[in-house]
């Protein structure tokens, strides 16, 4: 049977007809709905905020990658950000709580939806700042975070930070003399964006002739020791099976450190963080060097895929490879910190990366093999050594090119008998005392190390 749908009616010729079909068929596309594609509206599932007095980091957890758009404002100083593809939902608003009276950077926050799928945050400032906003991809345990780190418009000087903490130590008047009048400035931690602090010479109410303190005979500095307690803020390092932190039982240990070197005439120590917030690896080796510190001391409480894993252990750098596998393992989690807490790549100083990288010398090394052994035999002392000999691998804290430098696990947080010794105040005492037995015993055996100023 012929098919009566294609054959064309009485008097139309066989070709006019196809073009009427052609124009039948278009017109019936044309009339066809056309449905719009749902955008995949966001969700915030966490919001978290780390106020510190060198800057403050507000992270927003989501399951998707959204676009964001910031801008500050002035009188009175003000954060804006929109946050494109999101509605209003209880974590959102949940961060208006989040900010505490005493952060030294947001007085409050507002939270509305400033049109349809666009959030918007307006952060109102204790002071003028310099933001930086970025978004990180998944790690960990981590989704999509878009963090907001709010840095003081001018950098904080870490030298002036010991000068503040020594309050009415005769030694803070020869920190400060020190800090005002460096002749060498190793650049100052700081983002785009940011000023540095200004030298004595820029300072109106300084006296430019004053002399540095090299020029002042018989003064010798203070020996200076950087404590870097690792991880910290959006890194909380290994975690015990009692849900204990590195980051908090490394903090809790640097503080007992720097009180028991305090304590020590003619020393002082530095923190390269003394809160719960997030250092980048390479800005923690910044501060040690603008200080002028005689020794670097990371801390650390390791983690291995297995409980019974126990002992100190105590790392120099490498730069021809790690001594044992074990060793290359750890350096990789350590050096994963940046990833987990977050660095804003677009801000990152390559160049300066790469000079620390290229720069650090065999007798920094050989120096931080001394002071290891010394660390090592005091740790010794009071517990058991997972290596009785100085391991080596390529951890980028400990690239100063001119600071003897160590990374010393203390123990091991996920071995369940060593995780109680760490929550213990009177353990965390002894491996402060501990280390700084072995300081003492390296300083001894080096006293031309103790730097005049």
């Amino acid at each position: 049977m012929a098919d009566i749908t294609s054959a064309p009616p009485p008097g139309i010729s066989s070709k006019g007809f196809s073009r009427r079909r052609l124009i039948a068929s278009a017109t019936t596309l044309l009339i066809l709905p056309v449905l719009p594609r749902l955008a995949h509206a966001g969700t915030i599932l966490a919001v978290r905020t780390w106020p510190a007095d060198e800057y403050t980091r507000v992270t927003l957890e989501m399951d998707s990658e959204l676009k964001t758009d910031h801008f500050t404002l002035e009188h009175p100083d003000r954060l804006v950000v929109d946050i494109d593809g999101l509605h209003m939902n209880p974590a959102i608003e949940d961060l208006i709580s989040k900010v505490k009276p005493n952060d030294p950077y947001i007085a409050s926050v507002r939270v509305a939806q400033n049109r349809p799928d666009v959030i918007r945050l307006v952060f109102d400032l204790k002071q003028a700042i310099a933001p930086q906003v970025f978004t990180l991809k998944p790690i960990g345990d981590y989704k999509y975070r878009l963090v907001l780190d709010l840095y003081p418009k001018v950098a904080q000087d870490p030298l002036m930070a010991i000068v503040k903490d020594g309050g009415d130590d005769p030694l803070a008047d020869v920190l400060e003399k020190l800090a005002q009048n460096s002749p060498d400035q190793v650049p100052i931690p700081s983002v785009q964006g940011q000023k540095l602090p200004p030298t004595a010479k820029e300072r109106p109410d300084t006296d430019s002739t004053t002399p540095p303190m090299a020029a002042i005979p018989g003064i010798d500095r203070p020996i200076l020791v950087a404590l870097d307690p690792g991880h910290g803020g959006e890194d909380p390092g290994a975690t015990g099976q009692r849900g204990t932190h590195e980051k908090d039982i490394v903090l809790l240990i640097a503080n007992r450190l720097k009180k028991l070197i305090n304590a020590q005439p003619n020393m002082r120590a530095y923190l390269t963080r003394d809160n719960d917030y997030f250092v980048p690896l390479h800005v923690r080796v910044q501060k040690a060097r603008r200080v002028k510190a005689d020794l670097f001391v990371s801390i650390h409480a390791d983690a291995w895929i297995k409980p019974s894993a126990r002992g100190s252990s105590v790392f120099a750098l490498s730069q021809h490879g790690a001594t044992s596998a074990a060793a290359r393992w750890m350096a990789k989690r350590e050096n994963d910190a940046d990833l987990i807490g977050g660095v804003n790549l677009g801000s990152h100083n390559q160049q300066v990366a790469k000079v620390l990288l290229d720069l650090s010398t065999a007798a920094q090394i050989n120096d931080a093999m001394r002071v290891g052994s010394h660390v090592l035999a005091d740790l010794g002392k009071i517990g058991t050594l997972h290596k009785r000999t100085v391991e080596r691998a390529g951890f980028a804290v400990l690239k100063a090119p001119d600071i003897p430098s160590i990374l010393v696990e203390t123990a091991f947080i996920s071995n369940p008998e060593e995780e109680r010794l760490l929550r213990s105040p009177a353990h965390q005492e002894r491996i402060a005392k501990a280390l700084l037995g072995g300081i003492n015993d390296y300083f001894a055996a080096n006293p031309a190390l103790a730097r005049r100023a």
